[in-house]
């Protein structure tokens, strides 16, 4: 059975292509243009794994991730970011929201779908083991660089 991958961002024409991509690579894409609106389909049939935009009106990703963590019945979905957003500071906000992978725009569709199949092939405690080794490489790559601008 195809993995379900439902894809949230507002703009049409990248979810279009992320499901058209996701289809060529073998998982059944759901798409939502809001957090809301994810949060409604999630409701109706959770997905083996959200692909999330992070700048987004109303609610952004991040709230939308923690959101999902926080909520019991949710928090055990996998979450992938794909954003613009490539700063090494935004790349650290993600995982600390508990993201499970973190992809930057513009994207190569080979490493999407490695990305979200390594992310669908670890257990819970695997992705967590991973989180929080994502974390601890950003924290000091963060601490490095702010350290270089010091006076």
């Amino acid at each position: 059975m195809k993995e379900k991958v439902l894809i949230v961002d507002d703009d049409a024409t990248i979810v279009n292509l992320l499901a058209t991509i996701l289809e060529m690579d073998g998982f059944q894409p759901c798409k939502a243009s809001s957090g809301e609106e994810a949060f409604e389909s999630i409701d109706k049939e959770p997905p083996d794994l959200v692909l999330l935009d992070i700048m987004m009106p109303e609610m952004d990703g991040l709230e939308f991730l923690s959101r999902l963590r926080s909520n019991p019945m949710t928090e055990q979905i996998p979450v992938v970011i794909l954003t613009v957003l490539s700063d090494r500071e935004d790349v650290l906000e993600g995982w600390l929201r508990k993201a499970d992978g973190y992809v930057t725009k513009p994207f190569d569709p080979r490493e999407l779908e490695k990305t979200l199949r390594n992310v669908l092939d670890r257990s819970e405690d695997e992705r967590v083991q991973e989180r929080a080794r994502r974390l601890q490489q950003l924290r000091e790559s963060v601490r490095r660089r702010r350290r270089d601008f010091e006076p």
